[in-house]
């Protein structure tokens, strides 16, 4: 009897460990998916951001050739020719706003990029070479404050 009875708990021993270092295993995979998925999240931020400001630098910095164009004499380069890559440089840009806005969980992050955009836009309704240069300096410092604040999402 004492046989069967050392044979009951070396059995219930041995289930209770393997059930155990299933348990353990099962956290640590769990873990390590999790830990993947973020990393693989945060790299997509990071694209997603990266490649938005990009987009709205080549963008202004597309605008501002084009008020050049439009306002300077004699035009360095043709306005319409110039237009026409503005205007393919904001779909561009709004394409990877897009991205950023599916990627970010933050409300307040998505909304100032969105303003971004509309800001850099803007510099084409510019009457004045003073309105011109104070909105590019605004526009360089809203592309840096969201590029800063984009950062503390990653």
């Amino acid at each position: 009897m004492e046989t069967i009875i050392a044979s009951a708990i070396a059995v219930l021993g041995t289930l209770l460990g393997s059930g155990i270092t299933l348990a353990f295993q099962q956290r640590t995979t769990d873990r390590g998916h999790e830990f993947t998925r973020r990393e693989k999240l945060r790299q997509e931020r990071l694209d997603a951001y990266s490649a938005y400001a990009g987009a709205l630098i080549n963008y202004r910095r597309c605008l501002v050739h084009l008020w050049f164009c439009e306002h300077e004499q004699p035009p360095p380069e043709d306005p319409d020719a110039v237009r026409i890559r503005a205007y393919d440089l904001r779909s561009h840009a709004q394409e990877a706003l897009f991205r950023v806005q599916m990627l970010t969980e933050d409300g307040p992050l998505a909304r100032t990029a969105e303003t971004v955009l509309a800001d850099v836009t803007a510099l084409t309704k510019t009457e004045t070479r003073t309105q011109l240069d104070e909105r590019r300096v605004q526009t360089r410092d809203a592309i840096s404050r969201l590029v800063n604040s984009a950062k503390q999402h990653l």
